[in-house]
C-alpha cells in the first residue's frame, strides 16, 4: 500500500513524521512518499521535495514563490497518473494542497485532510472545496467535527497530534540543570517558526522585556529560536537592547518549561503552552492592511487556539479583537493582542502582574492546569492511523469487488 502525503509547515511535518511511524506499526509494509520535511524523512518517507522549506504566508509572498508551487503540481500530477497511490494524506498548508486534491481527484485517489485549515475562523465560504475535494477530514479541535458535518463534509474528530509530542518529549537534563543554576525568574520569548513571524514581532517582544526590565531587575530573557538562521536574525536585534537576552536553538521545550512566564506568537506554540501551564501573553503583529483585511474575514473571537478552547463560543457575534479591560477578558487564559501597533506596555503590565503578584499567577496556573486536564489528552496520532488503516483497507477491497 503507498500513501502520498503533502505537507507544507513546520509543525505539519512534526505530526506527519509521527503519523507515519504510527501507520508503519500497524501495516509494516505500507510505503510513504510525497512533499514533506526533514522529520518525515526520518520517520521513512520517500520525499520527491522537501515542501517545508516554502511555508510561506499572506498573498505577496506566495505569489512570489508561484513558480516553485506550479512545478510541484506538476510533479504531483504526473506520479498520480504514473505510480497511483492507495490515497493522498493532506496535513495544513491549504494554499498548495487544495492543488494537490484536485490533482488526486482527477485520478479518483481518495483524499483524507489530516489537520484541516481553519477555515471556520478566515475563510468558510470555502467549506465547498472541502467538500468536493476531500472524501474525509480528521479534526483537531472538538467544536470541527460539528462545523464541517454541519456543512456537508465528512468528518471525525481524533484530537491534536500536538499533545502526542508533549506526552512523549524527553528535556534535555543538562540543559534544565545548566539554567537552574540562575534562581531568578526566566521570562522565555517564542517568536514563531516561520521567518516572518520573527520579524515582524520581535522588535515588540523586545520592547516588552525592555519595560520588564525596568520593572523587574531580576528577571531574565531567553529566546527560542526555531533554526540559526533565524537566530542570527534574532541576536542582531538583541544587540540593540542594553541588558542581556539570551538566544537557543532547539531549546523550545525546555525554556517553556524553565518558564516563569512568556510572550509567544499565535500558533500551536498556544498548546505546548498550555501542556506546561505557562502564563503567557499572545501577539501577532501585522500591517495595517492585514489588520483591515481580517475585520471583514476573521469569523471567530480569538486566534489563539487555547482561548478558543477555553472560550466555550467561539463563534459569538462579537468578534471584535481581544480586550484586556474587557469585563469578560479573564474568560480566556491568555490575553492575545492581532494589532499592527505597539502593544509592548500592555504586553509587559501582564508580565510584570505575573512576576510581582504571586496570587495573580496562581490564579492564572489553577485556570490553565483546568483547560489541560480537559483537552490536553495524548491519542490523536493513533487515532489518525486506526482511521486512515481501516478507511485504506475499506478502499482497497470496495476497488476489488468493483474490477
Amino acid at each position: 500500500m503507498k500513501i502520498f502525503f503533502s505537507v507544507g509547515e513546520p509543525s505539519g511535518d512534526l505530526h506527519g513524521a509521527n503519523l507515519i511511524r504510527e501507520l508503519k506499526r500497524l501495516q509494516p509494509d505500507i510505503q510513504c512518499v510525497g512533499f514533506g520535511g526533514p522529520r518525515m524523512a526520518a520517520a521513512g518517507a520517500v520525499l520527491l521535495e522537501d515542501l517545508t522549506r516554502l511555508a510561506v504566508m499572506w498573498f505577496l509572498r506566495a505569489l512570489l514563490n508561484l513558480h516553485h508551487f506550479v512545478r510541484l503540481y506538476a510533479a504531483a500530477g504526473k506520479y498520480f497518473q504514473e505510480h497511483r497511490p492507495d490515497a493522498v494524506v493532506l496535513i495544513d498548508y491549504p494554499g498548495f494542497n487544495w492543488w494537490v486534491a484536485r490533482a488526486a481527484k482527477r485520478e479518483s485517489i481518495p483524499v483524507y485532510y489530516y489537520g484541516a485549515p481553519q477555515m471556520w475562523a478566515w475563510a468558510p465560504w470555502r467549506v465547498h472545496k472541502m467538500r468536493r475535494l476531500v472524501n474525509h477530514v480528521l479534526c483537531k479541535l472538538p467544536f470541527e467535527e460539528d462545523w464541517f458535518r454541519s456543512r456537508g463534509c465528512q468528518a471525525t474528530h481524533v484530537g491534536h497530534p500536538y499533545f502526542d509530542e508533549m506526552a512523549s518529549q524527553v528535556l534535555d537534563v543538562d540543559f534544565l540543570r545548566s539554567q537552574n543554576r540562575d534562581a531568578s525568574p526566566l521570562v522565555t520569548i517564542l517568536p514563531g517558526s516561520r521567518t516572518q513571524e520573527v520579524t515582524s514581532n520581535l522588535r515588540q517582544f523586545f520592547k516588552a522585556a525592555r519595560h520588564v526590565h525596568q520593572a523587574c531587575p531580576s528577571a531574565r530573557f531567553a529566546v527560542a529560536a526555531f533554526n540559526e538562521r533565524q537566530a542570527q536574525i534574532i541576536r542582531g536585534v538583541a544587540d540593540q537592547f542594553e541588558f542581556p537576552i539570551q538566544v537557543h536553538v532547539g531549546r523550545t521545550p525546555e525554556l517553556i518549561h524553565l518558564a516563569h512566564c512568556c510572550m509567544a506568537c499565535s500558533g500551536s506554540v498556544s498548546l505546548e503552552l498550555l501542556f506546561h501551564e505557562k502564563p503567557t501573553v499572545i501577539l501577532y503583529a501585522i500591517s495595517p492592511i492585514a489588520f483591515a483585511a481580517q475585520r471583514v474575514m476573521k469569523q471567530c473571537k480569538y486566534i489563539t487556539l487555547v482561548n478558543l478552547l477555553a472560550s466555550g463560543n467561539p463563534f459569538p457575534r462579537d468578534l471584535s479583537t481581544f480586550d484586556p479591560d474587557a469585563p469578560d477578558a479573564e474568560k480566556v487564559p491568555y490575553p492575545e493582542y492581532l494589532t499592527f501597533r505597539d502593544v509592548s506596555q500592555r504586553i509587559a503590565a501582564h508580565l510584570v502582574n505575573w512576576l510581582e503578584n504571586p496570587d495573580e499567577r496562581g490564579a492564572k496556573l489553577a485556570q490553565l492546569r483546568g483547560l489541560k486536564q480537559r483537552y490536553a489528552h495524548p491519542g490523536a496520532t493513533q487515532s489518525a492511523a486506526r482511521f486512515l488503516t481501516n478507511a485504506f483497507v475499506a478502499e482497497r477491497s470496495s476497488c476489488a469487488k468493483a474490477a
